[in-house]
């Protein structure tokens, strides 16, 4: 991503300067070592620049390197990294390729697709809406048995990993959108291609060559508010890597959306609270809905229990965090 400038508009949508809203946050340290060396040289005109380098570099590192309470004990530095760094560069994770992907819903529906289109001579045919064919999401459908998705309270004939077509079968469509997004299949005269690349690609190393380009694709390309009914455009890949190291620790909704905003309070002001339901609840709806259920969950890196209430009181959101987390995302902080 690219890196924001301090008179930008800030990405929360807040409509002020990065310098007045979210930066407050991530990048006041480094404004305040800014006004502090301006200071500094305002009253010590005399300081060579060699002397003012030493003395910049040394309040640099201090600030930079320092926890910081409201970010969990990490530090500027390191958060800047998780903020801003591409994909590659991230510090502070190791992102590893798990062994077994089966549990996967969306690298299962992508060998499903990729193994449909080779059997086809590198095509699949789409339907009128332009959508993956019957045949397909029905064979889509009996993997659900398979993954750890929490069952509902009742019995229903449509959920979030199945459906009678794609456009009701929100993992598949979502899976369908990444490879589209990431070239692996192009939709050309009513049918979807498997590029050439993909094909060698597939043929030579396999499902799991695939795993690194599909996160990049949902994570930094996948427009994360497709698929729900919320206006707010609230740029949470931003933070994507913080809250799910948050998520991994205490595994719980709650304190994941307060952890979020105490590191980035301005968020909030993105948000227009309503009659019965304030902008923490709606930023905790956002969190749930496009960050744990149609990212975390879609991966096969959680399980959500789904229950509001038990034995007639409400309790909080519980999030499982499972083997293919841990083993895809280690942590390596302090």
């Amino acid at each position: 991503m690219k890196k924001i400038g301090r008179n930008d508009p800030c990405p929360c949508g807040s409509g002020k300067k990065y310098k007045r809203c979210c930066m407050n946050s991530v990048g006041k340290q480094h404004s305040e070592l800014v006004d502090s060396i301006e200071q500094m040289l305002t009253m010590n005109p005399d300081l060579s620049v060699d002397e003012l380098n030493v003395i910049a570099a040394h309040q640099s590192d201090k600030i930079n390197n320092a926890p910081q309470k409201d970010f969990c004990g990490l530090t500027p530095a390191q958060m800047n990294n998780w903020l801003y760094a591409p994909f590659s560069d991230l510090q502070g994770v190791k992102i590893n390729i798990p062994s077994d992907l089966s549990t996967s819903p969306v690298m299962r529906y992508l060998e499903l697709m990729l193994e449909t289109a080779l059997a086809n001579g590198g095509q699949i045919k789409a339907t009128a809406k332009g959508n993956l064919p019957a045949a397909l999401v029905k064979e889509a459908s009996t993997f659900l048995p398979e993954f750890a998705v929490a069952p509902f309270e009742r019995a229903i004939s449509i959920s979030e990993f199945s459906g009678i077509n794609e456009d009701k079968f929100n993992a598949l469509h979502y899976c369908r959108i990444l490879t589209e997004i990431a070239g692996i299949f192009k939709l050309k005269n009513k049918k979807f291609h498997v590029s050439a690349w993909a094909k060698r690609q597939y043929q030579q190393t396999g499902l799991e060559s695939f795993f690194p380009l599909m996160l990049e694709t949902a994570i930094y390309k996948y427009n994360w508010g497709y698929m729900d009914g919320w206006e707010d455009d609230i740029p949470l890949q931003q933070f994507w890597l913080f809250m799910l190291w948050r998520l991994q620790h205490h595994e719980s909704l709650v304190p994941l959306v307060d952890e979020t905003i105490q590191a980035f309070p301005d968020l909030l002001n993105a948000l227009d609270g309503e009659e019965f339901f304030s902008e923490k609840d709606k930023f905790a709806s956002l969190i749930e809905s496009r960050f744990i259920k149609r990212f975390l969950q879609f991966f096969g890196f959680v399980m959500v229990d789904l229950r509001r209430f038990v034995d007639g009181k409400r309790v909080a959101p519980q999030v499982t965090c499972l083997r293919l987390m841990h083993e895809t995302f280690e942590f390596r902080i302090g």
